[in-house]
């Protein structure tokens, strides 16, 4: 069996350009998580992105399920993206982390329309502590692995102040993306206020 892991940073390298920075955690009992840092360039030149390295190395299992399989199941990693210079958005690294653990440390399957929660800001100051799962396949494309493994997912999260996810619960995930979109929300400014949710 392949490692996974070259293939995932070499997509992502591919799709994101050079990282200009990357730092590793480890947690007890987990694999370790690494998450690179993506240099605004292009013509999105004021965005910078963060993605992790090492979620997708096992399958997430079904928390439901007696026994782990090691081989079948979906894969991901996760990519955040804001813009440059406003906050100090590199304090994301170890929630970013964190949330890439957990399937490993609570047993739970990450998938688009799902809300994490880190229970704090996401980086000083910010008005999110959660963040909205989104469709992959925009920004980096899936990385198909040789069967029977799943192909590795790269899923964006778009960040949520806490009214937000307490709408997005009730009213789910597409609702509050569309309200989103209808007020033009900037989901990447790391310091814009809630969307009007009445």
């Amino acid at each position: 069996m392949a490692d996974v892991l070259p293939l995932v940073e070499a997509r992502l390298h591919s799709a994101l350009g050079e990282p200009d920075a990357r730092a590793a955690v480890t947690f007890l009992g987990t694999d370790r998580i690494e998450v690179l840092r993506f240099p605004a360039a292009g013509q999105e030149g004021d965005v910078v992105r963060y993605a992790t390295l090492g979620m997708s190395a096992q399958p997430m299992a079904d928390p439901t399920a007696a026994l782990a399989d090691p081989v079948k199941g979906p894969r991901a990693e996760l990519v955040l993206s804001v813009r440059a210079g406003v906050a100090d958005t590199d304090k994301v690294l170890r929630p970013l982390a964190v949330l890439a653990a957990s399937p490993q440390v609570e047993g739970v399957i990450v998938a688009p329309g799902a809300s994490l929660d880190v229970g704090e800001p996401l980086w000083p100051g910010a008005p999110f502590t959660s963040v909205l799962v989104a469709e992959p396949g925009g920004l980096v494309e899936d990385l198909e692995l040789d069967a029977p493994l799943d192909p590795v997912r790269f899923l964006p999260l778009l960040p949520m102040t806490p009214n937000e996810a307490a709408w997005k619960r009730v009213h789910g995930a597409p609702a509050l993306q569309e309200r989103w979109l209808n007020h033009g929300t900037d989901l990447r400014d790391p310091s814009r206020r809630s969307v009007p949710l009445d």
